[in-house]
């Protein structure tokens, strides 16, 4: 958590950074503590993609007309925006706040785009997850407004109790005989986001997890790794997954009543409750004797390093996002699990609040910028072992961690 201070003092500091960043000199006015005492006033540009404008359009309406000022709302397609965002800021052309993902921080980090913001006391008032991840190295970058991981989504017509290990899991669906026990989509590519649960169980996260932290040192290594590689030929040799299975075709699969789980996440879920299909959310069982914890997504808001109006977009992203009124706002247009614990502990709704507590058990996505070494790697090895291109999946695993770590060097 954030060392709380005086809000006033926290608008303060945050004008001067965003000053300093943007080459200004320190001037009368902004030394002046009554200075910050006057509403935020002006105007300011916001970045969304068109995955998360739809949650965005009325809560924007009311911070304009509660502020009694002009928010100019840009639309940037998913694939660009982060890549925009960090070309722009430097010249003074971007936005003066952006909406993502929490998996971005690093690389706004390292290429100085994003401004710190100070939640203070505030941070208690999320859940511990989401406000980790939008901390890097000790500093918070962002307020998160939802929380998403994938889980075990199970048909409720087919079984009524769910086993306590993966194995078990397994042969529950093998004994039903059903086309798949358990449907775990993975593709030509692989697709270690959805496989990572099974990993975790093994105590091999991706990077080294401390104290609600990564270090960009890999942690899959050694013989919990070779274990887990081990397991995942031992899948691929019983059938249990196939890279021919991709998110479409588990899909389809589980709507058709072809298994009685799926691993996946609200996405599909809310396809398969809005087909009428009785279905329940679990935590996904473990596959080697740890807890199978899922990387959970976060939502949020980042104030830009160059914003035009540090004071204003530190109002809105700071002091209105972190009220009920805006994550309650944003849960109705867009049905993510809120952030804020309060606006969280009013949803009624039963597969939300399911996903929502096995998202509070998972593990933040690394937003190291190291990550994009590792996915191509990571992905591209589980097909090779558990498809049996590779025959030595300890082997094969090595050569892995090797391959990433040459990436990550630069070397």
């Amino acid at each position: 958590m954030q060392r709380s201070i005086p809000a006033v003092a926290a608008v303060l500091g945050m004008a001067l950074v965003l000053s300093s960043c943007s080459g200004e000199s320190d001037s009368p006015e902004t030394s002046d503590p009554t200075a910050s005492e006057a509403a935020p006033s002006g105007s300011m540009v916001i970045w969304v993609d068109e995955t998360r404008i739809n949650d965005f359009t009325d809560v924007i309406e009311t911070f304009k007309t509660e502020r009694n000022v002009n928010v100019e709302v840009v639309q940037k397609a998913s694939g660009d925006i982060r890549t925009e965002f960090i070309q722009q800021v430097p010249t003074g052309e971007g936005p003066d706040v952006i909406v993502g993902a929490h998996d971005w921080l690093g690389e706004l980090v390292s290429n100085g785009v994003v401004a710190p913001v100070e939640l203070g006391d505030k941070a208690a008032e999320f859940t511990e997850i989401s406000t980790q991840a939008f901390t890097y190295e000790g500093t918070t970058y962002g307020v998160p407004y939802s929380i998403e991981s994938i889980a075990l989504v199970r048909n409720d017509e087919l079984v009524s109790e769910t086993p306590a290990t993966f194995d078990e899991l397994i042969e529950q669906g093998e004994d039903l005989d059903a086309k798949y026990p358990v449907l775990l989509q993975q593709g030509a590519e692989g697709d270690a986001y959805h496989m990572y649960p099974l990993q975790t169980s093994f105590g091999a996260p991706v990077f080294a997890y401390e104290n609600g932290a990564y270090t960009a040192e890999i942690g899959m290594g050694g013989d919990a790794g070779h274990a887990f590689a081990e397991y995942l030929k031992k899948l691929g040799d019983d059938g249990i997954i196939d890279s021919n299975i991709g998110g479409d075709q588990a899909k389809e699969a589980f709507l058709a009543g072809e298994s009685p789980y799926m691993i996946t996440g609200p996405w599909y879920a809310s396809e398969f409750a809005a087909e009428g299909m009785d279905i329940s959310i679990h935590e996904i069982p473990s596959a080697g004797g740890e807890p199978a914890q899922p990387f959970t997504g976060v939502q949020g808001a980042y104030i830009s390093a160059k914003a035009a109006n540090p004071v204003l977009a530190n109002d809105f992203v700071v002091n209105f996002l972190s009220t009920e009124e805006a994550a309650d706002a944003l849960y109705a247009a867009g049905g993510r699990q809120p952030a804020l614990t309060a606006s969280a502990e009013k949803v009624d709704n039963e597969l939300t609040v399911a996903f929502g507590e096995v998202a509070a058990k998972g593990v933040p996505m690394p937003s190291l910028p190291e990550m994009g070494a590792v996915w191509g790697f990571w992905g591209a090895t589980q097909v090779a072992i558990f498809s049996g291109q590779e025959k030595d999946a300890p082997a094969a695993w090595d050569s892995m961690i090797s391959n990433i770590e040459e990436a990550m060097s630069g070397s």
